[in-house]
């Protein structure tokens, strides 16, 4: 069982939009620690950090990139603090908000060098693994992963973000599921897997097709639904009785490690921890 979102819990403890969560690692570290906190009671086995967002390029957009070491390290000590051997730690890394070429303007060897400064900082605070995430281009994907691979040998799990559009599930970038499953094992992935852009109905037809690329466990983080704006707010409404009752299918689908991603809470990871436990316990395949 992995934790939820920590975006929307993170807002909900008051973080402005469009500031950059991360450097609450620095600022609010009482607010970071609780989240991972949070996950852990609810029954997690895997927290994640407050990291997402804190590859040098990203972190760039708010004139913070050369935090990038200390934001990262802050960010797995404070979740270690929160796991305290209870649970496992994996850091954080989403996009860096930026395109390789020729589509961008960005060359593979500087953006590998650059996630590779995140990573350094996150192995070496002490992290039990790191999570790529969010991810919808391939080769930024890959390119996270070979920089992982480059400065420490921590287990890695690669998740993309699906949606479905008229010729069935793929990112914004037009990768589909068994490819990215398939391309992202073939690049040395531990894990892959599928979080955020859905709810969980429709990460279960997601892991159905990944599965059919790789016989890696598969990780799957879908949202507490599908995102409504209301009041100027974005809201969530999934509730953890609603999710907890596809959990079964999702492990039928393939895969073994499962959480919540955006509009998920602690009491939605408690619910789907105690179901995952019903369904481990009354296993016949191990």
């Amino acid at each position: 069982m992995a934790d939820g979102a920590w975006g929307t819990e993170l807002a909900a403890r008051g973080l402005p939009a469009g500031e950059a969560p991360d450097v609450w690692n620095l600022q609010r570290p009482d607010d970071v620690r609780a989240v991972a906190v949070a996950y852990v009671e609810a029954g997690a086995d895997i927290i994640l950090t407050n990291t997402f967002g804190a590859s040098p390029l990203k972190l760039a957009y708010a004139n913070l990139d050369d935090r990038t070491e200390e934001i990262n390290r802050r960010g797995v000590e404070l979740s270690l603090e929160a796991a305290a051997g209870r649970a496992l730690v994996f850091a954080s890394i989403g996009p860096s908000g930026a395109l390789l070429e020729p589509l961008g303007t960005v060359r593979e060897e500087d953006m590998v060098a650059q996630f590779a400064r995140q990573a350094r900082a996150i192995a070496e605070a002490g992290a039990d693994g790191i999570v790529i995430e969010t991810m919808t281009a391939l080769d930024e994907a890959k390119a996270a992963l070979r920089a992982v691979r480059e400065v420490c040998d921590l287990p890695v799990v690669v998740s993309m973000t699906f949606d479905r559009g008229p010729r069935g599930f793929a990112t914004m970038m037009g990768v589909q599921p068994a490819q990215a499953a398939e391309k992202l094992t073939a690049a040395g992935a531990d894990v892959v897997g599928a979080n955020c852009g859905a709810g969980i109905a429709q990460i279960i037809e997601v892991a159905r097709r990944m599965r059919t690329g790789t016989s890696l466990p598969l990780w799957c983080k879908p949202n507490a639904g599908l995102p409504r704006l209301v009041g100027g707010h974005t809201i969530y409404e999934e509730t953890p009785e609603e999710m907890v009752r596809h959990v079964a299918d999702l492990v039928d689908a393939g895969a073994r490690i499962i959480g919540g991603c955006c509009g998920t809470t602690p009491a939605h990871v408690r619910l789907l921890a105690a179901e995952c436990a019903r369904i481990a316990g009354t296993s016949t395949d191990g």
